[in-house]
């Protein structure tokens, strides 16, 4: 049997393989509700035979949205839609994912194939948060958050997770990536605060801290919580491998945190991003093997071999996958016949497989 199709289990929960399909926003919700579309798109993940499914960017605040158009949890109205998509999903053979999110500087934009650009609050968005006023280029320029404010947003957090469980997610992801607002405190390219939540990378890291041990708090204990970290921010000055090493102890320490989801990138359009197949594995590997943490590998892997490769050599505990299942939702079940393993085919498309 491939690796990659083992079954894998953290906490109470245990997924038929080690196929994950990565938050992908589809900037397709109103005031935060989705339908139709999200209802399809991740059930044909789920029957395409992937082992956790998760929904896009599901964020904690109308002010923390991306764009309009992005999903949300930040009211019990949004709850009805999230359960429909955990039980499809579910239905579909796979654990149903959330990720938490907020936006920070990064809010407020258009979709991208509307160009993406900056929405000003007088043109109909608003303005985003982050540690200071200091904008990405492009945006909008932020409020800085006060402490208090801070508060609020680690609450909001808390609040969408206790949602997400009431919905019935089996796993909850913390969005600490992208040059979203977690992320913008972590990197000391956009954090320049000197109070407590500034300074050195453990007061960056307070933030990050703060949301875990509150969406935790609400979240049960027999599930298990992850977090995605851009573990690079690819700018001299920016955020290392060696911070994200130490970041990730710290994160082991609480007993809160069960992987680590491992991208890059994201917090100023300065960066290179050298790019290839499996760029970002390294990273995985890294903090499974020198910090003993389970993680996660992303990053342009598309060939079922590779995907085997790294679980194999046990360089990540899950592979993560977004473009690719954009391309072929039935992609594991794909995988499973070049690899040699039986494809974890739904009982109503069995006659489908031909030994």
């Amino acid at each position: 049997m491939p690796r990659l199709f083992d079954p894998v289990s953290f906490r109470s929960v245990t997924a038929r393989n080690r196929i994950v399909v990565s938050p992908m926003c589809q900037y397709s919700a109103e005031d935060g509700l989705g339908d139709d579309w999200h209802v399809q798109h991740l059930g044909a993940h789920a029957v395409g035979g992937a082992g956790i499914v998760f929904t896009e960017a599901t964020h904690v605040s109308a002010v923390g949205r991306i764009t309009p158009w992005c999903l949300g949890l930040w009211t019990d109205a949004h709850q009805a839609l999230l359960a429909r998509l955990a039980a499809i999903i579910s239905r579909g053979g796979a654990v149903p994912a959330i990720q938490l999110a907020h936006a920070g500087r990064k809010a407020s934009v258009g979709r991208p194939w509307d160009g993406g650009k900056a929405i000003p609050p007088e043109a109909g968005g608003w303005r985003p948060l982050g540690p200071t006023d200091d904008p990405v280029p492009g945006y909008t320029a932020p409020h800085a958050l006060s402490a208090a404010e801070l508060a609020d947003i680690v609450e909001q957090f808390a609040a969408s997770a206790r949602r997400a469980s009431l919905a019935g997610f089996r796993i909850a992801e913390v969005h600490g990536a992208h040059g979203y607002l977690i992320h913008s405190f972590l990197s000391p390219l956009s954090n320049t605060r000197r109070d407590g939540y500034g300074g050195d990378l453990a007061g960056r890291a307070r933030l990050l801290l703060e949301v875990v041990a509150a969406v935790r708090g609400e979240w049960p204990a027999e599930l298990p919580l992850f977090v995605r970290l851009s573990c690079s921010d690819w700018i001299d000055g920016g955020l290392t491998l060696a911070d994200t090493l130490a970041l990730a102890r710290l994160l082991q320490a609480t007993g809160q945190v069960d992987l680590i989801d491992c991208s890059s990138g994201g917090i100023a359009p300065t960066q290179r991003i050298p790019t290839y197949p499996g760029y970002q594995v390294p990273f995985a590997e890294a903090v499974r093997r020198e910090v003993g943490m389970a993680s996660g590998a992303v990053g342009l892997i598309t060939a079922p071999e590779h995907a085997e490769e790294v679980v194999a050599n046990g360089r990540a505990d899950l592979v993560f996958l977004a473009r690719g299942l954009l391309a072929d939702p039935a992609w594991p079940l794909r995988a499973a016949r070049m690899l040699g393993a039986p494809p974890p085919l739904a009982p109503q498309y069995r006659r489908a497989h031909l030994p």
